[in-house]
């Protein structure tokens, strides 16, 4: 369960409806439309959900699950005290109905029960979106992919089961949809009944999933990023997802693995060659477990690295007579080469070896942050900001495995150069770079040819503008991605043209490993960034182009609706034109920036108006009376203009 709060605040119900159907009748839903709701429509387009489902399709429900063993008090508790028509639904890790009450939007459990709520089977929906992310989430009417949720508003909040590091399943409350779209009404019922269930959980774990939990728990209390592992399940803490790749994950499973077979086979006892550090009657903390742990160099740690994070001494088995729960840890390195020192200690229960816990060390954690911090400063990017730095994460994250990715945004926003850095970043061969806005017969279906006859494999594909590519083109991809689905190639794509049908299934499948970039009117904070990027060296015999805080304040106010690319413009036109020293003034920048934001709502044909008149001035060099002839009014009707837009001091 999660408590994080997700309340809705997105684009209104009307035009979601709107954006709904246009996507539903084969055109762009829009630019109003989150990136990640479109993406859902998407893939529920084709996973071939249709739209006029009548009910969701049936499965074969699961015979006596211990979910619903474990969930059925708290869930009838719960379901009579539920009121305005709202229920309760329960679904399991594999979305399948388990259990409904309450009002007419759940049904009785005899209706409900093995119905798939999952997104292949229909669509987007709040409890396959909670059981993805692992956290709360809510749908409301439109955002629902079938016709038959339009009026129905729900909330997932994800189970979790104790030794378990993924969703159990998922607790939902579904409401009568209202149309000021505010947070839903079942949001605290929904987090109130997973703890309960949670709780429940917990109360019927088995004795070593319970030793396990409570050492992953008390470990967590203390901000460290640890990882709990059984052989068979595995808890990670949101820091050690941070700081542990999966392969990484997955030798520390291994080894935990090795660890309660070698105490099998009575090997461990031989190894250690230490005494066990045990934990007191009430849990109390003994010795501070390892994070992170490779296959091969362990050693024993000395005894003044065995106490705990406050530097509490650990106590002997003879100090302590209680159930025995940590061994003396070992010390590893990651052998990935990040350098990365983890310390690992074995859990025991009743003289056996039920798992391991690992966190890690402090001074570790550190380089480790610092080494990714750096890794993500992909060469030629420029930018710190937050929507900046997790879009260029989570690209990177992406890009580790050669596989088709998309690159989404806005046009200017930086695609082509991250996707550059990217490919730079798979140390692959030069890649093919083509433009499809450049419209050149033949150049994607000779490179996948050439890919599919290659065994080993060719260089990589850089395509920019996907959203132009002819049909030929499209038709030489799909062919490809049928035969080979991981082929390297980076894509980016600008939305809002028109896409046919074959193009439409392409970026659906594209879509699936797929970033957006966000505008540089989302990411103001690195224009001073940028500046001194686009700035360059200066000609010799000239100063370097600095900027005055007014001029940058002018930049952080206008909207960029050509993103990067035109602030790079801008920069060039200021250098080129500018004969003065020091640093930029306001005066000096473009007529259109030096404008301040309009400082009242402007109405559709207002709007209009000024960017006429705006346009006007720049390709004028700021010379009102030719302006002014250009859109055939007067100078007298331009200075009014002017003054009543708000324009007439810069």
């Amino acid at each position: 369960m999660t408590s994080i709060d997700d309340t809705p605040a997105g684009p209104a119900l009307s035009s979601l409806r709107r954006a709904r159907d246009r996507f539903l009748g084969g055109r762009p839903p829009g630019d109003g439309v989150p990136e990640d709701l479109a993406q859902a429509w998407r893939r529920a387009r084709f996973f071939g959900v249709p739209r006029d489902l009548t009910a969701p399709p049936r499965v074969r429900p699961p015979v006596d699950p211990p979910l619903l063993a474990a969930a059925r008090p708290a869930l009838d508790r719960v379901a009579p005290t539920l009121s305005g028509g709202m229920g309760l639904v329960l679904v399991d890790s594999r979305c399948r109905a388990l259990w409904s009450g309450g009002g007419r939007y759940a049904g009785t459990s005899a209706d409900v029960a093995g119905l798939d709520l999952s997104e292949k089977a229909v669509g987007h929906n709040s409890a396959a979106l909670a059981l993805r992310t692992g956290r709360r989430a809510e749908v409301h009417g439109p955002e629902h992919f079938l016709d038959l949720w339009q009026e129905v508003s729900a909330v997932s909040v994800p189970l979790y089961e104790p030794a378990a590091g993924r969703p159990a399943g998922a607790v939902t409350v579904v409401a009568p949809l209202a149309e000021d779209r505010t947070a839903h009404p079942g949001a605290a019922i929904a987090e109130a009944t997973a703890h309960a269930v949670e709780t429940e959980l917990l109360g019927r774990a088995r004795p070593p999933e319970r030793l396990l939990l409570d050492a992953y728990l008390r470990q967590r209390a203390d901000g460290a990023a640890v990882v709990a592992l059984d052989g068979s399940s595995r808890l990670v803490s949101p820091e050690a997802a941070r700081l542990l790749s999966h392969e990484t994950l997955t030798r520390l499973e291994r080894r935990a693995t090795a660890l309660v077979r070698d105490a099998d086979t009575g090997q461990e006892g031989a190894r250690a060659g230490a005494p066990e550090e045990t934990s007191g009657p009430e849990g109390a903390r003994t010795g501070t477990p390892a994070e992170n742990t490779g296959p091969e160099g362990p050693r024993s740690a000395p005894p003044e690295e065995s106490a705990g994070p406050e530097g509490a001494h650990t106590a002997t088995p003879e100090a302590i007579a209680a159930p025995e729960e940590f061994a003396v840890p070992e010390e590893f390195t990651v052998p990935d080469g990040a350098g990365l020192t983890v310390r690992m200690s074995r859990l025991t229960h009743g003289g056996e070896v039920i798992g391991a816990v690992a966190t890690v060390c402090p001074a570790a954690r550190r380089a480790r942050a610092a080494e990714r911090h750096d890794h993500d400063r992909l060469p030629g990017l420029v930018g710190t900001s937050r929507p900046w730095r997790l879009a260029v994460s989570g690209a990177t994250e992406l890009a580790r495995s050669a596989e088709p990715l998309l690159l989404i945004g806005e046009a200017g926003v930086g695609k082509t150069a991250l996707a550059r850095a990217l490919l730079t970043l798979r140390g692959s061969a030069a890649p093919r770079v083509v433009d499809a806005a450049e419209q050149v017969p033949g150049e994607v279906p000779r490179w996948c040819h050439a890919l599919a006859e290659r065994e080993g494999g060719g260089p990589p594909l850089l395509l920019r503008h996907a959203e132009r590519l002819g049909q030929s083109d499209v038709a030489a991809l799909l062919s490809l991605l049928e035969r080979r689905p991981a082929v390297p190639l980076v894509a980016t794509h600008t939305p809002g043209a028109p896409t046919g049908p074959c193009l439409s299934r392409l970026l659906d499948i594209l879509s699936a490993r797929s970033v957006a970039l966000p505008p540089l009117s989302e990411r103001v904070e690195d224009i001073p960034a940028l500046l001194t990027a686009f700035t360059g060296h200066p000609s010799p015999g000239r100063p370097p182009l600095t900027w005055s805080l007014d001029a940058r304040r002018a930049l952080e106010q206008h909207t960029w609706p050509g993103n990067v690319a035109e602030l790079a413009h801008v920069v060039r036109e200021v250098a080129e034109r500018r004969r003065a020293t020091g640093p930029v003034r306001r005066e000096e920048l473009p007529y259109g920036l030096r404008v301040p934001p309009a400082t009242r709502r402007l109405s559709g044909m207002e709007r209009a108006e000024r960017t006429a008149i705006l346009e006007a001035l720049r390709r004028h060099g700021d010379n009102k009376a030719r302006a002014a002839e250009s859109l055939g009014i007067g100078r007298a009707t331009l200075y009014r203009k002017l003054r009543a837009y708000g324009m007439d001091q810069a």
